[in-house]
Order: C-alpha cells, then structure tokens, then sequence
C-alpha cells in the first residue's frame, strides 16, 4: 500500500468512526468530524510531539478541540493511537484511554466517549471543552504557562520545556465574546508557541454563517498582531503539514492558520448542512458516504489492517523518541540544577515546597483592622515568595484588588519578560478565569482577580474549573456594600449563591484578616478543587483571638467564635465576611443582658457540609431552633441553618448608592437590628 493509499485509509477510519458513533448514539455531530479528519491525522500522526504511552510527559505539545461537538475526532484519534490511560494520581494504568467498546457507546453513560471533551474524565483531553471559546481562550493560558515555565526553567542547552500548544476551532469560537478577548492578550504577548486553526466551513446551527457572521477574520487577528495564514483545501495534507511549519517557524507572533473546508465532506450527496452539523446522517446518507471512501458500506467501527500500525510508525514513533530524548536531558538537567529538577518534580504532582506556609502574616487584634482585601495582598506575596510556581493577576484591577506581587524579582509578564509572576489580563474577566484554567492545567498554581460583581462574566470557565477539578484560586474583592456610592451595579447580591451553587466550588467569605490568612492556608493545599475568595474593600476588625475562637476554625467552614458563658446557648447567631463583626457586637450585648448567645463564624458553606455529622452538630445543635443568619447577600440557601422558626437578615432586593453606613442601616445590618431578631426567634418558643 502506498503511502498515499495508507494516509488516506486513515483518515477515512476517522471519518466512519465518527459517523458510525454518531449514528449509533442518535445524537451528535458528524459534519466536523468528516471535514476535519483530514487536519486531525496530519497534526496527530506527522506534526505533534505526543507520546501515547505516557500522555502527561511534561513537554508533550498539547491539542485543543476547541468546537469540542466534534469529539469523535479525538476519541478516534485517541483509539487509534492507543493513548494510555492515566489516573488521577498521575500513574499511567496500562490500559487504553478509549476503548473501541467506548466508542461503540459514543455519548452513553461510563462511556469514555463523551459528547464533548472531558479533561477530568479521559486521558489525552488536555482541557473541558464544549461551551464555544472556551478551548481557545484556555489555550492562551496554556501558552502563557509555556512561556513561563521556559523562561524559569530552561537553561543553555537544556530546553527542558519548548513545547507548543495547537488548538481547534469553528465559527462559534471566534463569534464567542471570550475568544476575542482571549486572541486579543494572546497577540499582544506576542505567544508564538501558540496556533490556532480554524475550520472555516461556514456553517452554524441556523444555516449559513452569512446570516449572522460576515466580518474579515484573517483581518481582524491580523489586528490583534496574529500570523494569519491561509490552506484553501481542507484534505490537502501537505499545505496543511506546510502551514504547521511556518507556524513552528513564526517568532513574536501567535498563528491563525484559517482552514477552508465543506462540512460532511466526502459523500456524493448534498448534505443538509444543519443536520451534518447537529444529526446522525441517515443509514442511506451513511452508505452514500462509505461509497465515496471506498469503504465496506455495511461495516460498522471497522478499523481495517494496518491503520493501527500507521499511528504506530508516525506518532507512537515520533512520541516514544521525543519523550525518551527528553526524559535523558532531564536526568543530566537533574544533576546539575536539582533545585530546579525538585521544582519542577513537585509541580507536575501538584505538591507544594516544604516550608510552602511558612511567614503567612498573622494580624495583631485591632478593632479598626484591615480590609480582606489588604490582608489578601500581605498573604499573596509571602506565598508567592514560597511556592516560585504561584502566579496569577487582575483583570485590570490589581491596585484596587490589593493583589499585585511586590517583592523582589516578581516582575510583569510581557513578551519580553516572560519570567514576570505578574500577569495582567486587562479588562477581560472572562478570558482571565479561562487563561487561568490553562495555567492549571499546566501545573502552575494560579490566580485571577477582580471585583466580586464581575464574577458573573467569569462565571462560565470558573464552572468549567470546578468540572475539571483544578486547584484554581479566583480572588473576588469589593464583595458586597462595601461599595457604597458605587451603587447596585457594583454591589454583588446574588454572586455569593450562585458561586456556591457551583458543584465543587469551595467559596470562603472570610471574616477578619486572620480568616484571610487561614482560607489561604486552606486554598493552597486542595489539589482537585478551585475556590473562590470573597473579600471585603473596607477595612473589618481584627479580633483578639484571646477572647474568641482561633481562626484555624476556619479549615472546617464554619466554627464557633464566642460561646454562652454559663450555659447552653438560648441563640445562635451566624455571620460571614463583614456581618461577623456586627454578630460579635449583637452577641457582646446579649451577653451583657443575660442572654445566652453563641456566635459561629460561617466562611464556607462547602467545607462545612463535608465535615462529618458529629461537628455539625456540635456547631448547630440540632435541639437549640432560635438561630439568626446575617449576610449581605442573597437570603436564598440560608434557611438550611436557621431553620422554619429562624431569621434571616440578608438582601432581598438590589442595593443603593450612598455611604456604606447609610446603606447598613437602610438594609438592617446594624448590631440592633441583629438583637432584635434574637429576641424575636427567643419570643417564639
């Protein structure tokens, strides 16, 4: 067989994979799959370094399907190429990634095939894709990582990190709002480790791209200071192979290769392109199409001889060769830079450094104090001095976020400074959470920020997060109205829920600066979750932890602060963040009136409900029902603790523009009002 007849044979293995798949599930989507088959095997079997028998090797090159509705083509690429499997200990199992069984139950429960790609479940997915944008903008954190852990690591003659990043993209993708923004940054750091390519097909859900997408793309990332080249044949394997090598070639710039191609390419018939793109084609489409193959029409997931062997000689080849000439550098690397071969070692697992909390600021009890946000700064940069892995930045907002690192050689990451643990995102909160994303998927311990109102534009990649179960940190500040004269638009109401509505999102809403420093302590030792920080803009009393709880209570989400002298309490008061201090002071005068009044400090709503049943009750006793939450969010979810007969003093509206003190008392969050309601639920028994 030539070597034509061989390319070709694997392609179209691709191709009936994927209609077969598709059909089979009666759900998917076919049309990609078959147009892209083409670009899928050059970049897998003759372009990407990628070992299949070791998938996390640290210097892979990593692909992303970005229009992950097309995820038959990476399941069928990942068959093909007898991808190993990989747990979430980072041992390589010694069994496929995806089995062909798996791929007969395309889109079906405990399928390794599922409807789009899923990092957290199938090894050789290098990120969660599926919401449009997100796979291309992760990428560019992917890039920045690159560049990072080059700039740190990298010595001469020891390139210990050159890897590039090659995702895959439609039309959605670059209509996503998030895409944009991505591709902006990504040009402006000149992150020419990374290509993009686009499948130019002209087709979305409604019919042609004409109704809705007309602009200049080649034109608008040449604006953005991409390289913007250009193969008008989709199967022409060699302008693509040729496209690749400019792209490797291509300094200063990140490259758009725009690849034209026909969805469903391949049958003789005219395919109704909204259903090529969204449905199973048919039984009769499907023969039409193996026809034009040349393929047995009946045979369902045939892979015929020699297709496996293929992969074999090309990137298992290739792959085996670059990891084994990798992993010999390393080992010399190790013997003359171990500091450097530790670290790297340590990252890969997702460990910290020894002595990785050592220093975090410990705050003196004041009753004026510091705001959370202040406290976050002084803890960010001793961690970061700790942990040289640990990096993250603002969406613009970094003075007013307090998270700017200071100390020493932190420095801006820049095209000419890559070496910089300063990042900064601009204005562009959704890119910033994905960019994020990809930094962790890259091992780096990273961290994004901006007021707490803006969550709601990051919100889709830091639900993506948490479904990847990465140990992102997304630092939220100006959390509710703190704000004052800033008004509602900048007074977070419903964020606080709806982050902690986020399965698997560990949200901390500290309450003095000592709980800041004790959430981070926390924060950094997860290794499969993210978390959100909820911080205030003004300054919160420091307590004396002589007379209250130590804020190591905070690890277990929620803890008693201040118990009834004397006695069980009659009522139990519970705040998070700013309400703490107004609790402390409603609780100071209950006492005083010779009521017995427990406090219970409440950062985290997730970590409390994993502790085991013994402390809940011990925090909440289930016999004691006269309960007072304060927080100034949502009131939704705070019954859960209160009870049918408790009290909720929270916000049931938006908030105002006017002095932080006003707004307190208009709202009711004020000690007086936090007695009065424990009188109350006191006067109901």
């Amino acid at each position: 067989m030539s070597e034509n007849d061989i390319d070709l044979l694997a392609i179209n293995t691709i191709r009936t994979l994927s209609i077969d798949a598709v059909q089979q599930a009666k759900s998917g989507h076919p049309g990609t799959p078959m147009a892209l088959a083409p670009l899928v095997y050059t970049l897998w079997n003759r372009v990407m370094r990628f070992d299949p028998k070791d998938p996390i090797w640290p210097n892979r090159d990593r692909f992303v399907l970005s229009n992950g509705h097309a995820s038959m083509l990476l399941w069928s690429v990942l068959h093909l190429t007898g991808t190993m499997a990989v747990n979430a200990e980072y041992e390589i199992l010694g069994k496929p990634s995806v089995t062909l069984d798996d791929i007969r139950h395309f889109r079906q429960l405990e399928s390794k095939a599922p409807g789009h790609p899923e990092y957290h479940l199938v090894s050789g997915v290098e990120t969660t894709t599926g919401p449009l944008g997100q796979g291309i903008a992760t990428s560019v954190g992917m890039a920045i990582a690159r560049k990072w852990l080059g700039s740190r690591y990298n010595r001469s003659g020891f390139e210990v990190f050159d890897y590039n990043i090659y995702a895959v993209c439609g039309d959605g993708c670059l209509m996503e709002g998030v895409g944009s923004e991505a591709a902006s940054l990504a040009g402006h750091l000149g992150l020419d480790d990374l290509c993009w390519i686009y499948d130019n097909n002209h087709i979305s859900i409604e019919g042609s791209t004409r109704i809705a997408f007309t602009e200049d793309v080649a034109a608008r990332f040449l604006g953005y200071h991409w390289n913007v080249l250009r193969v008008g044949d989709a199967n022409d394997l060699e302008r693509i192979e040729d496209a690749l090598a400019v792209f490797r070639k291509t300094k200063g710039r990140p490259t758009l290769i725009i690849l034209d191609s026909h969805i469903g390419y391949g049958s003789p018939n005219k395919i109704d392109t909204a259903a090529a793109h969204g449905e199973p084609l048919g039984e009769d489409e499907i023969r039409l199409a193996k026809r034009a193959y040349g393929w047995p029409e009946d045979a369902k997931f045939l892979v015929p001889d020699g297709v496996r062997e293929h992969f074999d000689d090309g990137i298992g080849r290739r792959g085996a060769e670059a990891r084994s000439r990798w992993e010999q550098l390393f080992e010399t690397y190790r013997s003359q830079f171990a500091d450097l071969a530790t670290e790297i070692d340590q990252m890969q697992r997702r460990e910290l450094p020894q002595g990785w909390d050592r220093n975090l600021p410990s705050f003196k009890a004041d009753p004026k104090g510091i705001a959370g946000r202040d406290a976050s700064g002084e803890v960010l940069n001793q961690l970061a001095q700790n942990i040289p892995w640990f990096l993250g930045g603002s969406a613009d907002l970094a003075p007013s976020n307090k998270t700017r690192l200071k100390f020493e050689g932190a420095g801006d990451f820049e095209a000419t400074t890559p070496e910089g643990r300063n990042l900064h995102f601009g204005v562009r909160e959704h890119a910033m959470a994905a960019i994020v994303n990809g930094l962790s998927l890259s091992k780096l311990r990273a961290f994004g920020a901006t007021f707490f109102i803006f969550s709601d534009y990051a919100r889709p990649a830091i639900r993506l997060s948490a479904m990847m179960e990465l140990p992102t940190i997304f630092v939220f500040t100006h959390d509710a109205m703190g704000n004052g004269e800033d008004g509602p638009t900048h007074q977070p109401v419903e964020q606080l829920v709806s982050m902690r509505a986020i399965p698997g999102l560990v949200v901390l809403r500290p309450g003095d600066a000592n709980e800041v420093t004790e959430a981070y302590r926390y924060i950094l030792q997860l290794r499969h979750q993210p978390a959100v920080l909820a911080l205030t803009r003004q300054a919160l009393p420091t307590f004396d932890r002589s007379k209250y709880a130590s804020a190591a209570g905070l690890a277990r989400g929620a803890y008693v602060m201040a118990d009834s002298p004397g006695g069980p309490p009659q009522v139990i008061l519970i705040g998070s963040g700013s309400e703490v201090p107004l609790v402390v002071d409603a609780y100071e005068t209950l006492t005083k009136e010779g009521i017995r009044a427990r406090v219970v400090s409440m950062p985290s709503w997730d970590i409390f409900e994993h502790q085991p049943q013994a402390y809940r009750d011990s925090v909440f006793p289930p016999d004691i029902k006269a309960r007072v939450a304060v927080e100034q969010g949502s009131v939704l979810g705070w019954d859960r603790y209160v009870g049918a007969t408790g009290q909720i003093i929270g916000m049931k509206t938006f908030g105002g523009s006017a002095p932080l003190k006003e707004l307190q008392r208009k709202f009711g969050f004020e000690p007086e009002r936090i007695v009065a309601a424990a009188k109350e639920v006191l006067a109901q028994k």
